[in-house]
This record gives structure tokens, sequence and C-alpha cells, in this order.
């Protein structure tokens, strides 16, 4: 039909540029070693940082919890989702990033596009760095705020741009914490000193930074020394904990309005019992022992 046709050239179209995206199968649990299409390969492209993706400890606590809660919560956490496992998992997070509150989500991606929209509106300001993860991109597109991007890592430029929008009300500073592709850091001490000076808010994604930098992997604003400046850390259950799963965590305030406002959490299932119990798993091995991470 006629009115396929921009798919149909589309599709052409990244194949002639070489950018056709040919997803692979994986038929086995994910290891160093683990079968692609049928052959067993070295695995050189995933996020199982630390090995929790098949952890014999995750795997018997998703067992039980099974046994115990069943397959999932059959509802939204705000209506009849949310089980003592959510809550256990939150304060979990709580105890491992030493934040005031923490709220668990179905992903990091999620996590990113349910509070940035929710605390930014049509009168406020955000300043993302140009190298920002896609799912930060998209939280920034749903919200009708002002959008200020500033050339990756540069503060200077940031200071520059935040005191030409000083008479905006609330403003917020959003950074990945490690940039995904490049793996170069944040210069997250110079980016709180700009936020405090003009009284900006700090959003901080951590998706790469949890079980890899600070103390037993505790992230961007832990290997910082900043903990309680960042007013909300993002961070993701899918990478180097193993699993499925996001977060957010912060002031006790701040998630408490997430909790009332953001729309994923609002509208959207609840995450299984056994992924859930896993995570909490990891993040206690992680709290019992730096070993993984010092292994890494």
């Amino acid at each position: 039909m006629a009115k396929f046709d921009f798919i149909r050239e589309e599709l052409e179209s990244l194949k002639e540029q070489g950018l056709y995206n040919i997803i692979r199968t994986i038929g086995s649990a994910v290891g160093a070693w683990f079968v692609v299409d049928g052959k067993r390969v070295l695995n050189m492209c995933s996020n199982n940082y630390l090995g929790f993706a098949n952890h014999p400890r995750l795997r018997e606590a998703a067992k039980k919890a099974i046994d115990e809660f069943g397959v999932g919560p059959a509802a939204v956490r705000s209506i009849a989702g949310t089980m003592t496992l959510h809550l256990e998992l939150e304060k979990k997070i709580c105890e491992f990033k030493g934040t005031e509150a923490a709220l668990s989500l179905q992903s990091g991606l999620t996590s990113n596009v349910s509070a940035i929209p929710a605390l930014m509106g049509s009168d406020d300001v955000i300043f993302t760095d140009e190298l920002n993860h896609a799912s930060i991109i998209d939280g920034c597109r749903l919200t009708k705020a002002k959008r200020v991007i500033y050339p990756h890592r540069d503060t200077e430029a940031l200071a520059k741009l935040v005191e030409e929008n000083k008479d905006i009300k609330k403003k917020m500073i959003l950074t990945d914490g490690v940039f995904s592709m490049d793996g170069d850091l944040a210069p997250l001490p110079g980016i709180v000193d700009i936020a405090e000076k003009y009284d900006a808010m700090v959003m901080v994604d951590d998706a790469h930074g949890e079980g890899v930098l600070g103390s037993h992997g505790r992230g961007l604003a832990d290997h910082f020394g900043l903990q309680g400046r960042v007013d909300i850390e993002m961070g993701t259950l899918s990478k180097a904990f193993g699993v499925v799963g996001g977060y957010l965590a912060g002031k006790k305030e701040i998630i408490e309005y997430l909790r009332q406002k953001a729309r994923p959490f609002l509208f959207s299932s609840a995450v299984t019992p056994a992924d859930v119990t896993a995570c909490i798993t990891a993040i206690e091995i992680l709290i019992e022992s730096d070993e993984l991470v010092k292994k890494l």
C-alpha cells in the first residue's frame, strides 16, 4: 500500500548506509561466554559488568520470590501493585546510595521520562550536556521547558548559560554520570557548584556509574564525595545489577512528589517479584563486599 512507502524507503535507506540493525538471538544464560545464533562466542558487548545476570544467589532469590509472591503484581504501583518487595528494594537503594528516599520503576529509560517531565514545566529551563543519553533527550522532549544544550563537560560554558537564564525561577542541570559511548565522567563537582550558586536542581543519570565507581560501586556522587548535594540520582537495575528496572533516588520531598506525578509510575504495571528480589540481592552483595567492583 502506498501509505507505507515511507517505511519501505527508510528501511532500504538504512540498509544502503550500513545502518540496518541486525538483532541477534541469545540462546543461553548471559556471561563472559554465551550462545548467539547457535554459536558459543565471547561476549564483548554486555552491560553485565559484575556478572550478576547469572549469579547463583540472584537466581535462587528469584525462584523463592515466585513461590511466595507469584510471577507478577498484576497492577500499577499506585493502585494495587506495590508489594512489600518494592518497598524493600527502595529501602535497600537508599541504604546503598546514601539518599533520603527512592522510587523503583520499570527501567532506566522509564525513570528519566518519569522524573524530567514531572519536575519541569513550560516556564522552566533545562541545561543538558550535548552528549547525554537518548533517554534524557526523550525526557526533555516530553516537557515544554526551555532546553539549553551545553558543550560536552564544559563547566565554564555551562556557568555562562546558567547566568544568562538566571531570572528563570526553576532550573535543572541534567547530565550523564559516565557517558555511555566514550566512558568519560561528568565534571560533577563543578556542576554542583554552579547549581548551588544559581539555586538549580541537579539530576545525574548514573546508569553506567553504579556498580563501577565509588565505594562498593555506589556511583559518581560517592566517587566525588558529593552525597547529599545531588538532588536526583537516576539509576538502572538492568546493567551492573544484571536484572531489569530503574530507580530515582534523592531528597524525600522530591521522591514523594514523583510518587504523585510521575506518569510511568502511575500508569504502567509494577516490576515482577522475581526481578525485584534479584535486584535486592545484587545490592546486598555489593553492600557486603566490594570484591566484584575491584575485580572489574
